[in-house]
């Protein structure tokens, strides 16, 4: 079994698209699932990419995926990774694909001098949780994580 990280390109695009829906499925997400395949390549590949994808691969077939972009670090004064998904088909888990791709993303970090490399995952995904504590993560418990969207977003916009 050879696994294998690679950078995406715009072919890549229905392959990201399946692989998000995967995620979202996974997540019992899938009803906040809105993209359109369009604009999310023009985001990811047009002429302002918002984020980078990486693709993984178990003997040159696609099987997993980790779609990224850069935060900043205020106190370190060095950008950042901040790793939006991690998906991994259901088939190809324990191959050390999801390892492969985390640790391609840590050498990023390193290659660029970056400050760290974060990521959420959601409290009920145990098998999750403990294999990245298996890696060296440490939950940030003490930070409560924040969002404004929809109508709260377009509010908030016209004050």
């Amino acid at each position: 079994m050879t696994l294998s990280i690679r950078s995406a390109t715009p072919a890549d695009l229905p392959l990201i698209a399946g692989f998000i829906r995967d995620l979202a499925e996974y997540e019992k997400l899938s009803h906040e699932v809105r993209f359109d395949e369009a604009r999310l390549g023009e985001n990811l590949f047009g002429a302002r990419p918002y984020a980078e994808v990486v693709i993984g691969e178990i003997d040159g077939a696609p099987q997993g995926f980790a779609l990224f972009f850069h935060n900043f670090s205020t106190f370190e004064g060095r950008p950042g990774i901040y790793l939006e998904d991690l998906f991994v088909r259901p088939e190809a888990r324990g191959s050390g694909l999801g390892k492969a791709l985390l640790a391609h993303l840590a050498k990023l970090c390193v290659e660029r001098d970056y400050a760290r490399l974060e990521w959420w995952v959601l409290d009920w995904n145990a098998p999750s949780i403990g294999f990245y504590l298996g890696l060296g993560a440490k939950p940030m418990d003490e930070w409560t994580v924040m969002r404004v969207d929809g109508e709260a977003l377009t509010r908030l916009a016209s004050q």
